[in-house]
């Protein structure tokens, strides 16, 4: 895996030693990801198994709150990582504590809607305000190791994450502490984020005069962050919304094999994205060739063992609609470019790198409310086509910025 020099000048190919290096550092944070991932998945599957309906429910409510609530940490952590692959050493501590802190005071100001709404005790949001600001300041120092390239502290901190995200309330679950008791539990766990990261992070900053990160870039980054996971699951919710309930729970089996097309290769992007805010062509070439060679390979597996991919996803009741699979895993894996073209205009300094999936989304819904049938097939066709339309309208918008990113001073 080759992505670029860093130091030195042009994109001249990094020496075998580097590339060795490289790929063991891609290979911890495919593991990290992973087991992110499995920590995430744990937590309902626990909670269905430990909790009377009503506070299953509660606990997906909680769930999706506190997962829109950290979009902003994913936009920080990104954002700071193209500050410090430009201006290394550069400090980002207040806006880190500032993104967290107008985060969890977004949940706090949301507290009585929700209690009401979602019919949650009060103490639960509150907790869950806490357990907002812990998990969306790891973005920061997140950041500064994957902007300094230190992947393999990078790798970890994903774990400690991870762990502290999720093991508090995989504790209290196991331990029949109810909702409440297993969310304390998570938030207290939670806090610990913080220190934790920042004794592994050790960053010592700039003091030469090196401009912070600021309010600005971060609000691109997190625009971009969100509308990337807005545009990717918006057909998983027009098949709730427009769907009898059988099919829509056949498509939300479908939508698996999307995101494991979309998530299996950002390792690249991870990787990339350093050098991508250096200006380098040809890291973004590189990374365009891996994501799309493994986005083929996984369409190609999907048509050639559809029945056992939907098996696996959902159980055997879902087999017979591995004929679809080849449609869903091509969705996620034209998703996965754009997720690459997109952090690579976010790297650039690009002022609105959100509004091609902005704009591919409402033309989702628009088509999908109102002009084509309501079925299965109707909304996954829907669905591929919006993928294409957004990665083509994010490939035009970036060829269009081309002649001002040559003209940067980052670029190499």
């Amino acid at each position: 895996m080759t992505l670029g020099r860093r130091h030195g000048g042009g994109d001249r190919a990094v020496p075998t030693s580097a590339r060795r290096r490289l790929g063991m550092s891609g290979a911890a944070v495919a593991v990290a990801g992973a087991l992110t991932s499995g920590l995430g998945y744990l937590v309902p599957v626990l909670g269905a198994r430990q909790l009377d309906p009503d506070d299953l429910g509660a606990l997906a409510a909680v769930l999706a709150i506190a997962a829109i609530a950290g979009v902003p940490g994913m936009g920080l952590q990104i954002a700071v990582a193209i500050h410090r692959a430009r201006t290394p050493g550069a400090a980002s501590g207040r806006i880190g504590w500032l993104t967290a802190a107008v985060c969890a005071g977004a949940v706090l100001v949301l507290t009585p809607a929700a209690s009401t709404l979602l019919d949650l005790s009060p103490v639960v949001p509150l907790l869950l305000a806490v357990y907002t600001g812990a998990v969306v300041v790891a973005g920061r120092w997140l950041g500064e190791l994957q902007g300094d390239e230190r992947f393999l502290r990078l790798a970890l901190g994903m774990v400690v994450l991870a762990v502290c995200r999720y093991g508090g309330l995989v504790a209290g679950l196991l331990a029949g502490a109810g909702l409440t008791g297993s969310v304390l539990a998570g938030t207290a766990v939670a806090l610990l984020i913080p220190p934790v990261l920042a004794q592994l992070t050790r960053s010592r900053i700039d003091t030469s005069g090196g401009t912070g990160i600021t309010t600005r870039q971060v609000v691109t980054a997190c625009s971009a962050t969100l509308a990337m996971l807005v545009v990717s699951y918006a057909d998983l919710l027009l098949a709730r919304h427009l769907l009898p309930a059988d099919a829509s729970g056949a498509y939300a089996v479908g939508t698996v094999l999307t995101k494991g097309a979309l998530w299996a290769p950002q390792v690249v992007t991870v990787l990339a994205l350093p050098r991508l805010a250096q200006g380098s062509r040809r890291t973004l070439l590189v990374a365009l060739g891996l994501v799309a060679g493994c986005g083929a390979s996984l369409v190609a597996a999907s048509a050639l063992a559809g029945g056992l991919a939907f098996r696996l996803a959902g159980g055997a009741d879902y087999v017979v609609l591995g004929r679809y699979a080849p449609v869903f895993a091509a969705t996620g894996a034209l998703y996965a470019l754009v997720f690459v073209l997109v952090n690579a205009q976010v790297a650039a300094g690009a002022r609105w790198p959100s509004a091609p999936l902005w704009a591919s989304t409402v033309g989702l819904f628009v088509v999908a409310e109102w002009l084509v049938p309501h079925t299965f097939t109707a909304i996954m066709c829907c669905a591929i086509g919006t993928a294409a339309v957004a990665l083509a309208l994010t490939a035009l918008t970036a060829l269009a910025g081309q002649t001002s990113r040559r003209m940067s001073p980052y670029a190499r």
